[in-house]
């Protein structure tokens, strides 16, 4: 079993203070689901762990196990064990899907995997995900549908098997359908090595992958953790049953894309 766990977790964007405390333990074999209205810090807790450059832990500490993650770069996080798929996913012109994949599965590995073993893995995974084939074979994200984007994210981390899946809105584009497909195979990953915290607005995500755990997160704080009960409690009212917490819900924040340095295209640029 690996543990990440998080500790008082400050973080700002220039003067603004996002997250003011945020204490999560994840062990793998759990899936937390993190909820709360939109600008209060969900998203910014999971690109803070995955070593976005936009925030600034200013307190606190992250760690998988014995290792501490804020010590890392982007890259020996994700060989530590973490992904982040994002709500986002970047178009890449000129960086083929399929080498995009071949090189991060490759990054992972003491030994590079062969071509047709690689191959076999990708084409076993685009098939159980029901992803067109000549995806693969397009630039990374380029023309891709809102769908096929989040459907390509989960392809990498099938590829990648990380302990710890970070999922920011997963299904947030997805028809009934896919959402389906998608869920089927987070839950094919459920593991004594696999821990996921999935980020949602949506009780019908949670539904067909249940949480173990539910933190709501407002004002940059869980104020409140639980199970099943807590999705049921926003889905029937929302969040205005906080406020009798005592509890401000901040305003919205505008949402922008999110851009990682990526091993995967630093292991490209070092092999040319």
């Amino acid at each position: 079993m690996s543990t990440l766990k998080i500790e008082n977790l400050h973080v700002s964007i220039g003067e603004k203070e996002i997250l003011k405390g945020i204490d999560l333990v994840v062990n793998t074999g759990e899936t937390h689901a993190i909820m709360g209205p939109n600008g209060n810090g969900k998203s910014t807790l999971l690109s803070t762990i995955m070593g976005h450059p936009r925030y600034t832990v200013t307190q606190g500490s992250i760690y998988i196990d014995d290792k501490n993650v804020l010590e890392m770069s982007v890259d020996e996080r994700s060989k530590a064990g973490l992904f982040l798929g994002m709500q986002y996913p970047q178009e890449i012109p000129g960086v083929k899907t399929s080498d995009f994949l071949r090189a991060a599965v490759n990054a992972h590995q003491e030994k590079p995997v062969s071509l047709f073993k690689f191959i076999r893995m990708l084409e076993k995974n685009i098939d159980e995900l029901h992803i067109d084939e000549n995806l693969a074979h397009r630039y990374l994200n380029e023309g891709f549908s809102g769908g096929e984007k989040k459907r390509n994210e989960i392809l990498q981390m099938k590829l990648l098997q990380p302990k710890f899946a970070l999922l920011d809105e997963i299904d947030s584009g997805l028809d009934v359908d896919a959402l389906k497909i998608v869920a089927k195979a987070i839950n094919d990953m459920q593991s004594d090595d696999f821990g996921c915290i999935m980020v949602s607005h949506y009780e019908r995500l949670f539904e067909l992958v249940p949480p173990t755990h539910v933190h709501v997160i407002v004002d940059g704080k869980i104020i409140l953790s639980g199970g099943k009960e807590v999705i049921e409690k926003i889905d029937q009212e929302g969040y205005e049953w906080v406020k009798k917490l005592g509890v401000e819900i901040a305003g919205e924040e505008e949402k922008k894309p999110i851009l990682l340095e990526n091993c995967a295209n630093k292991e490209r640029i070092k092999s040319k």
